[in-house]
């Protein structure tokens, strides 16, 4: 028994790196094969299959029949903007698919078909399932907000850049935009959208007020308003941007600070429950093997006597 926890902690870190070099071997794997994809000219996302797409149309039209408050459509409208998904589909696939996966989950777990018929946890299941897609849908939406923020910074410079050396502001978009496209992708969708809107006949107020909402950052609406009030004003556009980028790369060095502070804390808990067992184990281990041998014979005699 006193050997069993040592090697009961060699094949759990054992598992531990197995999975980590799995999971980088698998996203090398991804990232040569995508920039192979870029060098060749040819392109990962292929024609979409048929069973795909009957599958997709199934879900949207069950989700177009789920019923739902105007609040709630309105709040994951929101939430699917900020992940990315703008299209009028997105919506529909979305409903169809947390139905979908909370009734299979019911089906699976509460009928005899795979596993024993169990009813309640065929309906803590279905509630597992119909949260998740909202779960997954919020870190999408975080993860691309994150991508933004960091971005913005090298957007702000180039927007000064573009603005000192002539361009209006409409231009230094556009062209901001343009040269993102590769660095901060997401970003640069966003800027070139606010192009478009603004082409297609709408304010510049009004398609900067957009961008705030799409993106859901409060570094994107300072920035908007501050842009905002730049032209309702007539200040200095270029003089604006440079201090706003100023007090935007202090927040950022805060941001950071702030994250280092906390390092600490977050570090207690692998200390606890990583490293800690680990050596208990390598320190009492040799102590507690020859407490065993010393006190079984012991109490082994004592019995017999």
């Amino acid at each position: 028994m006193a050997m069993l926890l040592p090697l009961l902690a060699f094949v759990f870190a054992t598992l531990i790196v197995a999975a980590v070099g799995i999971r980088l071997a698998g996203s090398r794997g991804n990232v040569i094969d995508r920039r192979l994809a870029e060098v060749t000219g040819t392109s990962d996302r292929e024609e979409t299959s048929q069973t795909f797409l009957a599958v997709k149309s199934a879900v949207q039209k069950f989700g177009a029949k789920v019923p739902v408050s105007p609040s709630e459509m309105g709040k994951v409208r929101i939430r699917l903007v900020q992940a990315g998904y703008r299209g009028a589909e997105a919506l529909p696939i979305f409903y169809g698919t947390r139905m979908a996966i909370a009734i299979g989950t019911f089906l699976l777990l509460a009928t005899p078909l795979v596993f024993r018929p169990n009813v309640p946890m065929g309906l803590g299941g279905s509630l597992l399932g119909y949260l998740l897609p909202g779960i997954v849908l919020a870190k999408m939406a975080r993860k691309r907000q994150k991508k933004i923020q960091l971005g913005l910074a090298d957007a702000l410079d180039l927007m000064v850049v573009s603005v000192e050396a002539g361009l209006g502001l409409d231009q230094a978009i556009m062209r901001v935009g343009d040269e993102l496209s590769f660095a901060h992708p997401d970003l640069s969708d966003e800027l070139r959208l606010v192009n478009i809107e603004m082409r297609a006949g709408k304010g510049r107020t009004e398609s900067l007020r957009n961008l705030a909402d799409r993106t859901g950052l409060e570094d994107i609406a300072s920035l908007t308003a501050m842009l905002i009030q730049t032209d309702k004003f007539g200040t200095s556009v270029a003089q604006s941007l440079r201090v706003h980028c100023e007090t935007l790369r202090t927040k950022r060095r805060q941001r950071a600070e702030e994250a280092a502070a906390k390092t600490g804390v977050k570090m207690v808990f692998p200390l606890v429950f990583c490293i800690f067992p680990a050596i208990w184990v390598v320190t009492i281990g040799p102590a507690a093997i020859k407490f065993v041998e010393v006190l079984v014979p012991i109490a082994q005699n004592m019995k017999k006597n």
